[in-house]
């Protein structure tokens, strides 16, 4: 990203102020600082400006916090998405126990990320490789900074309850899953 797409953080919107506080005067320079920052949940996702305060995010807050921060300096091409895509042991290997032990070869995952044209960027670790979801990424939806919350999550229930129902192999029900899917998103944050 670094020699990529990148603009200067000249607004006076809450979240340009946050990065021009911190001598972080640039897009890059704001998605970097935002990469570096360790995963974890944050204790206010409805306030986007608790990733400083947190000193962590998630890949919804991180993306959210970086697509409101390209619309108030008027860069409104920067797309937020959510992708659901196949989460296992290969793309992610933390999670590779709890699948494991659940006898699961995957779990769908909502994943967000930001789109510049062609482009996906995802600025969720120091890591982070849109090769390590792409070619398991089932479908992906544009949102907005604030549908992070409850829209994200309806969203990934309602795609959880299909992809249970067309695979009644699987015997667990929506809140079995769902708690599988939290234990996942645990041994990340703990790794």
């Amino acid at each position: 990203m670094t020699n990529q797409f990148n603009f200067d953080i000249k607004s006076a919107g809450q979240i340009s102020k946050e990065f021009i506080d911190r001598n972080i005067l640039t897009f890059n320079q704001a998605t970097l600082f935002v990469k570096e920052l360790a995963y974890g949940r944050n204790a206010d996702k409805n306030n986007l400006a608790s990733v400083f305060t947190d000193n962590c995010g998630t890949c919804s807050t991180k993306h959210a916090l970086l697509k409101k921060l390209a619309d108030e300096n008027n860069f409104e091409t920067v797309k937020l998405i959510v992708g659901i895509f196949r989460m296992n042991k290969n793309n992610t290997p933390e999670i590779s126990a709890t699948l494991l032990q659940n006898n699961l070869d995957f779990i769908p995952e909502a994943h967000c990320y930001l789109k510049f044209e062609d482009q996906i960027l995802d600025l969720t670790k120091i890591n982070s490789n849109p090769k390590d979801f792409v070619n398991d990424l089932i479908e992906e939806i544009e949102i907005l900074p604030e549908q992070i919350t409850d829209y994200k999550v309806n969203y990934h229930k309602n795609y959880l309850v299909t992809w249970l129902d067309n695979n009644k192999q699987i015997n667990f029900s929506l809140n079995d899953i769902w708690k599988i899917r939290e234990q996942c998103i645990e041994d990340l944050a703990n790794r």
